[in-house]
C-alpha cells in the first residue's frame, strides 16, 4: 500500500494544476479563521461574529465542518484530473505494462481518495480546536470534545464524494466531461427531487425516497447549523416560528454514503477490468 501511495503522490506532486488546487483548497481551509474577526456596524446596530456564538463548543464542529464541505470541489478537480492524466499521458497501459494490477491501480488512486479526505479531517479538527479555545466562552473539556461525530460525518461525505469524482473520472477519461456529467447527475437528482415534493406534497415522503440517492445521501450526514444559533432561534420566536430540527448525525446516514462509496469503487474497478486499454 505505501508503494502504491508513494506512486500517486509522485504524480501529484509532479502535477502543477494539482499543487495549485491543493494548495487553494487548505488555503481556504485556513480563512475559516479569519471569520472570528469579521466585524462592522449597520447604523446603530453593531455586529460582530464572533459574538454570535459560532466559535462555541460543541457548536463550532458542527458549522465548520457544515460550512467546509462545500470547499471540496477543490479536491474533486484533483482526483478526476488525476485520473483524465492518466489516460492522456497513456501512464495507465505503462503502469499495467509495468506489473501494476487494475486491482492495484484502483486501489492505488482510492488510498489517494481516503488519504485526502483523512488529511482534510485532521486538518479541519486542528483548525476548529484552535478557534474554538480562542474564541469560544464555553471551554470546559466535555464541551470542548462533544459532537465530533460531525468530524467523522465530514470524513465520510468526502470520501463518498471523491469516490464518486474517481467513477465519473474513469468512466469518462476527460476531466472537464467528468466534471460536467457530475454536475449534470447533481441538477438532475435535484430538480427531480423538487418535482417529486411537489407532486406528493410532501417533503417527509421525499426524503424518505432520496436518502438512498447519491447527492442527498451525502447532504443527509451534516445538517444545516444555521437554524442552532441562539440569534436565529430568537429571531424565528419573534415571528412565530419555532425550529425543531434533528441535527443528530444518523449511523444509517453513514452506511448509506459508505455503500454508494463501495458501488462507486467497485464500479471504477469494472469499467477498468473489462475496457481494452
Amino acid at each position: 500500500m505505501k508503494r502504491l501511495l508513494e506512486i500517486e503522490f509522485i504524480k501529484l506532486w509532479n502535477s502543477r494544476a494539482s499543487k495549485i488546487l491543493i494548495t487553494t483548497y487548505f488555503g481556504l481551509l485556513t480563512c475559516i479563521a479569519l471569520l472570528a474577526y469579521v466585524k462592522f456596524d449597520i447604523g446603530p446596530i453593531h455586529f460582530d461574529l464572533a459574538e454570535q456564538g459560532i466559535f462555541n463548543f460543541p457548536y463550532i464542529w458542527h458549522s465548520n465542518t457544515f460550512f467546509t464541505a462545500f470547499l471540496k470541489f477543490f479536491l474533486l478537480l484533483v482526483i478526476v484530473s488525476m485520473v483524465a492524466n492518466e489516460y492522456s499521458n497513456k501512464t495507465i497501459k505503462q503502469n499495467l505494462i509495468d506489473g501494476l494490477s487494475k486491482k492495484e491501480f484502483i486501489l492505488s488512486k482510492f488510498l489517494t481518495v481516503f488519504v485526502l479526505a483523512l488529511i482534510s479531517t485532521i486538518f479541519i479538527f486542528i483548525i476548529t480546536l484552535i478557534l474554538g479555545l480562542s474564541f469560544s466562552s464555553i471551554t470546559e473539556v466535555y464541551y470542548v470534545f462533544s459532537e465530533l461525530e460531525y468530524l467523522l460525518a465530514f470524513f465520510i461525505k468526502l470520501l463518498g464524494f471523491f469516490s464518486m469524482g474517481l467513477f465519473f473520472g474513469i468512466l469518462i477519461k476527460r476531466s472537464a466531461f467528468a466534471v460536467g456529467a457530475l454536475l449534470l447527475y447533481f441538477f438532475i437528482e435535484f430538480f427531480s427531487f423538487i418535482f417529486v415534493v411537489n407532486y406528493l406534497d410532501s417533503r417527509a415522503d421525499a426524503d424518505a425516497i432520496y436518502q438512498f440517492l447519491p447527492f442527498k445521501a451525502l447532504w443527509n450526514l451534516i445538517d444545516e447549523p444555521i437554524s442552532r444559533l441562539g440569534a436565529v432561534k430568537a429571531i424565528a420566536n419573534q415571528v412565530g416560528e419555532k425550529f425543531n430540527f434533528d441535527y443528530a448525525v444518523h449511523w444509517y446516514e453513514i452506511v448509506i454514503v459508505l455503500a454508494w462509496t463501495a458501488i462507486f469503487i467497485y464500479g471504477s474497478y469494472f469499467l477498468l477490468k473489462i475496457r481494452d486499454l
